[in-house]
């Protein structure tokens, strides 16, 4: 197998005017210093629209991208939009997304550029519109929440509408058709400027490695147009939903709130609809990181309404009859399996059948003995993607400064380093020199940020998914010093 690298740097943590980061000069920029720096991977966290919490593991579409990550920057370039710079500009933290300045300044600049622009676009627009069947859906569902001030689609009071009847869609679409237009016009323009991006970093042999949640949210465009995938009642309510027991993160479990899958009416169909969503990823992304992996093989199921997540319970998914579907479909897919987690035999079986490669986080590495840790790096092998850290867990700096002091004791043995700020170095070269075939290291761990620039901790609402790099961040000397561990180590 190849060695290559990477970095995970979601889109929202670039620098640039606006308050959050875009697919604007920002992120070309950032492909031209990973190809400086030898790297041939960009990891990026789920693109869509998010919800309550900004997490994008919550999002109202697996299909859309998220409007705040269109840049208007180069829509003004290419004239389909005025404004000056002052318009364009926000006060605050530069270190951190304010997500409701961000949305209020990105929404009333798309509307500008949408009543500027429109009619000049109609056609291109119209031939994404069948290009992208899912727009309509999309567009509507978010046009309908707006009009009725954005409670969940579940508490929608219009019932004909909420249970989605073909009289009630056909007087909405009538009724809010600007509005409509609007969100259709907004996904037309991310995914002109992805793609013109993805093309870019190809170019530069850099693949784009997305995000994919196994699960959809409870309000999202997703189960108000396909209620017939999901465990809900006759209301659309859900009768049970996803999350994890008690675990390293979480004493009482996580009730993460999305509905189920009816994995038997799945299995029924073909699975026609997941393998549609992953043929979306494919397109999107050259490399796919599955979230939660282990949910197609058993997941968690916790009644609705339950305090926590102590009271669930495990229930087997269909396994390898989904991959033997996937890959006759989609034979090349390259598929990574995030299998954090409860892991237990019929999890391993199932990755060993599918042949994906597994993750390995060194920050789990250090805590009891060697032998029984699965995440020390005498355990690492090639075809998996080894971490020093995730979007989840501290940096390894933060880490550090708040482990356990025979944790720290077992990393500094094992890694060669006395000092704690030489101790994201320290991970990053035993990644770098570690048997999987791919590495990504977060870039606030390559910065040696503390955990002030943790990206999210799980189970918390607030202040998370907010980390922003500074523009003066990427320098020549920490590319040479980047080119240079990836060609001491093979990379």
């Amino acid at each position: 197998m190849q060695r290559k690298s990477g970095i995970l740097l979601h889109i929202s943590s670039l620098p640039g005017p606006g308050g959050i980061g875009t697919l604007g000069k920002e992120a070309y920029a950032f492909a031209d210093f990973l190809h400086r720096s030898g790297m041939h991977i960009w990891q990026v966290l789920p693109m869509g629209p998010t919800g309550y919490g900004e997490s994008p593991y919550q999002s109202t579409s697996m299909y859309a991208g998220n409007p705040l990550f269109i840049s208007l920057e180069t829509l003004r370039e290419e004239g389909l939009v005025t404004f000056t710079d002052e318009e364009y500009t926000l006060e605050g933290d530069p270190d951190h997304v304010d997500y409701p300045a961000a949305r209020a300044l990105h929404e009333r600049l798309l509307r500008r550029c949408f009543a500027q622009s429109f009619s000049t676009l109609q056609s291109e627009i119209e031939a994404y519109r069948m290009r992208a069947p899912w727009v309509n859906d999309f567009a509507v569902c978010t046009a309908v929440k707006s009009h009725f001030d954005q409670v969940l689609w579940t508490k929608w009071p219009d019932e004909a509408i909420r249970l989605r009847k073909k009289e009630a869609v056909s007087k909405y679409t009538e009724m809010l058709k600007t509005e409509i237009d609007f969100h259709v016009f907004c996904q037309y323009l991310f995914q002109k400027q992805w793609f013109s991006l993805k093309k870019y970093c190809n170019a530069l042999q850099i693949d784009l490695f997305g995000d994919m949640p196994i699960y959809v949210a409870e309000d999202s465009a997703d189960t108000w147009v396909h209620p017939e995938v999901f465990q809900l009642d006759r209301n659309r309510i859900p009768k049970r939903i996803a999350g994890v027991p008690p675990d390293y993160f979480s004493a009482d479990g996580q009730k993460w709130g999305n509905p189920l899958y009816r994995w038997p009416y799945m299995h029924l169909t073909g699975f026609q609809w997941w393998i549609g969503r992953m043929q979306h990823m494919l397109t999107m992304y050259d490399i796919v990181r599955v979230d939660h992996f282990i949910g197609f093989a058993n997941y968690y199921s916790i009644p609705y309404g339950a305090p926590n997540a102590r009271i669930g319970k495990w229930v087997n998914s269909p396994g390898k009859a989904f991959f033997r579907k996937l890959k006759r479909v989609l034979p090349q897919a390259r598929i990574i399996a995030e299998d954090l987690g409860s892991v237990n035999a019929r999890v391993q079986r199932l990755i060993d059948y599918t042949g994906f490669p597994g993750m390995f986080v060194l920050v789990f590495g250090f805590g009891g003995s060697a032998e029984e840790n699965h995440h020390h790096p005498s355990h690492w092998k090639e075809n998996s993607v080894g971490y020093t850290g995730t979007h989840d867990n501290d940096t390894v700096l933060g880490y550090l400064q708040r482990a356990d002091a025979q944790e720290v004791d077992n990393a500094r043995k094992a890694l060669g380093f006395d000092r704690i700020e030489d101790g994201p170095e320290a991970f990053i070269r035993s990644v770098m020199a570690s048997p999987c075939a791919t590495v990504v290291l977060p870039m606030q761990d390559i910065l040696h940020l503390d955990n002030r620039a943790r990206m999210n901790l799980p189970g918390t609402i607030g202040g998370n998914w907010a980390y922003r790099m500074r523009d003066t961040d990427l320098t020549d000397t920490l590319s040479n010093h980047l080119s240079n561990l990836n060609r001491t180590y093979g990379r």
